[in-house]
């Protein structure tokens, strides 16, 4: 721990006895999910002192469907060893339990994991990197004023039922989408959506039938969609969509699982999580504290994905701090968290920006989105190499005209006339495109048929085909 002072800086006012020998940390990262983790690895890799302080104990569970896809992937630390699951290589696509369809392929799409597992790796690679780490303690507030602060250059941790803070010369605030040190920034959320979801243990026969491949089913409510990520002996499922009526979410879970043929396994985990994404003009910092991952409000508006936004804007967040840490002033101090700002909405805002005007469109349309990734080669062949970190959103409109008019066509025709005109001009868009081929390896097959948890359809396979 550092126990320098800001002696000799104009700026610092004289510390009184009570802080002498007191220890100073570099960084204080509050939260020990993927953001919080990932932002202690980078500030400890860069040499300072960090403390990592986390209110529960670890493993703990953490409602996720703990998708892992190529950004999250290349984000983690180097030699990190993925406490994966199961690996996908097939997805099965449903329009509200209809329509099922599954894509396949050659190399993996994504890694599951499971959320405790996985946090628990990344904090570890945390402390072998050099930082500290404190469980089972709780914060209550920071402070950068007041009694509590010896100095300007100082922010003051309080943990609930201690007497004395925590010093820091820089805090990010990675506690989650009810974060305090969110609140203590001004962190301001615009999309706020309620995600349900059981982890269900079923019998070997059960779980060789899901084994590599996930369904994403198309949901009833505006926006809304549900996942089966299989995980071993367990599948965890789950849906997720806009708060508001509780109720209708939960019968669409209960619905959903019943589909399935799951209804009759006994989840051993229930539980539900509200999701926060930013508005534009949220902030990301106040003098020296920054937020990041789901305090922030960083997730993919449409998917609602979010342990890439969190192992990204972690990182960042930690190599930011550490040069807050540095700063001898005030004004050094905003430069750098205005450096963070910039860095995070030049990448993640951008991806937010994309996924805000999918969404829009998901809502409103969401059988095109179905027909597209099953029916659209092109359509699917970027869904493969965004979830294989190939591509992301934001490349995806800015590379390839027919996304760009897709989008333009929507945004215009929906604020125009209310959406009908949308459809049909995006057809026809997609009508004049040139198909590209589906990646070597990669697969379609149809069915009439519903998903079915049992061997009558391995795979998501059936007998009864049409062609592809």
């Amino acid at each position: 721990m550092s126990s320098e002072n800001a002696a000799g800086n104009e700026d610092v006012e004289p510390a009184g006895d009570r802080w002498q020998d007191r220890p100073v940390w570099d960084v204080v990262v509050v939260g020990a999910g993927p953001a919080g983790a990932s932002a202690a690895y980078a500030a400890a890799v860069a040499g300072r002192k960090v403390l990592l302080v986390e209110k529960a104990e670890l493993p703990r569970y953490k409602t996720c469907g703990g998708g892992i896809i190529g950004p999250s992937r290349d984000s983690l630390p180097p030699g990190f060893d993925l406490p994966l699951r199961d690996r996908v290589h097939a997805v099965t696509f449903t329009l509200n339990g209809k329509l099922a369809r599954t894509r396949r392929a050659r190399s993996m799409l994504f890694g599951l994991v499971n959320r405790p597992e996985f946090d628990n790796a990344l904090v570890e690679a945390a402390v072998k990197a050099g930082a500290e780490v404190r469980t089972g303690v709780a914060v209550s507030r920071v402070e950068q004023h007041g009694p509590a602060v010896p100095d300007r250059r100082t922010v003051a941790v309080v943990l609930a039922g201690e007497e004395e803070p925590v010093l820091a010369r820089a805090v990010i605030g990675a506690d989650g989408s009810a974060s305090r040190i969110g609140a203590h920034v001004g962190v301001k959320m615009d999309q706020v959506d309620l995600g349900l979801e059981a982890e269900i243990p079923v019998p070997a026969s059960v779980a060789e039938d899901w084994a590599g491949r996930v369904l994403v089913d198309w949901g009833p409510l505006p926006g809304s969609y549900g996942w089966v990520f299989p995980k071993g002996d367990t599948l965890t499922v789950g849906v997720i969509s806009a708060r508001g009526d509780g109720a209708a979410t939960k019968r669409y879970l209960d619905d959903f699982v019943g589909r399935l043929g799951l209804a009759g396994f006994e989840p051993r985990v229930s539980s539900g999580h509200l999701t926060r994404c930013r508005a534009d003009d949220s902030p990301l910092s106040r003098g020296r504290v920054l937020v990041a991952g789901d305090a922030a409000g960083l997730l993919e508006p449409w998917t609602r994905e979010g342990i890439s936004f969190a192992l990204r804007s972690g990182r960042l967040a930690g190599e930011w701090a550490v040069r807050i840490a540095e700063a001898h002033d005030a004004v050094d101090a905003r430069r750098q968290a205005l450096n963070y700002a910039f860095a995070v909405k030049a990448g993640l805002g951008v991806e937010m920006g994309v996924g805000r005007r999918l969404l829009q469109i998901f809502a409103r349309r969401p059988g095109l989105f179905h027909a597209a990734l099953t029916g659209f080669r092109p359509a699917w062949n970027v869904f493969a190499r965004f979830t294989r970190g190939a591509t992301s959103l934001a490349e995806v409109v800015r590379v390839h005209p027919l996304a760009r008019r897709v989008l333009d066509t929507f945004d215009r025709r929906e604020a125009a006339r209310g959406g009908s005109a949308a459809v049909e001009d995006a057809r026809e868009s997609a009508d004049g495109a040139v198909h590209g081929d589906a990646e070597p390896g990669d697969r379609a097959e149809a069915t009439d048929e519903r998903p079915s948890a049992g061997r009558d359809e391995p795979g998501g396979e059936s007998t009864r085909r049409r062609s592809a």
